[in-house]
């Protein structure tokens, strides 16, 4: 993926998030620090904090559910496994998924049924089944990651929405 099309989505992405389409200030939002190709950017959670979002980053423990800090800048990032990068801050625990008003899913694909294609480990899984029942789970790919089925599996979490550079936020289900 040429670096200047990562940049292209990652504006349009920044530009959905910043809206109120997808979530509004003083609203706390779980995001992630994109590795590789992910669509998104530092720069997307920097704009997205100063629109008065609070948003919580994933940090790896082990190979249970993921447990969650507060993001403070881009300063405030480390090396973690996996490629990740992680805020330095306190870790607020596993059970910190409950605060979120949005959940924002890094994913390889997802179909219209919400079922989400991740890289195998299965962090999300297990800890997206913490999140409220009320929260919206919001699968993150480009627009061409957006399929009509995908295969699930009994563990898979089901997304309530998808975002993509181009066509924005859709419903699923």
């Amino acid at each position: 993926m040429p670096a200047a099309t990562r940049f292209a989505e990652a504006m349009q992405l920044t530009a959905q998030l910043t809206s109120g389409r997808v979530v509004r200030g003083g609203q706390t939002l779980c995001a992630y620090v994109p590795i590789g190709s992910e669509p998104g950017s530092v720069q997307m959670l920097d704009e997205v904090a100063d629109a008065g979002v609070r948003i919580l980053l994933p940090v790896v423990n082990g190979r249970g559910p993921l447990e969650w800090a507060w993001y403070d800048g881009r300063d405030d990032l480390r090396p973690g496994p996996y490629g990740l990068r992680e805020p330095i801050g306190e870790r607020l625990g596993e059970t910190a998924l409950r605060i979120a008003d949005v959940v924002l899913v890094p994913a390889l694909a997802v179909d219209r049924r919400g079922t989400r294609l991740g890289r195998g480990a299965g962090f999300y899984d297990r800890s997206l089944s913490i999140a409220a029942a009320d929260t919206p789970l919001v699968a993150v790919v480009r627009d061409a990651e957006l399929f009509d089925v995908l295969p699930a599996e009994g563990h898979d979490v089901t997304m309530t929405a998808v975002l993509t550079p181009g066509r924005g936020l859709l419903r699923l289900r």
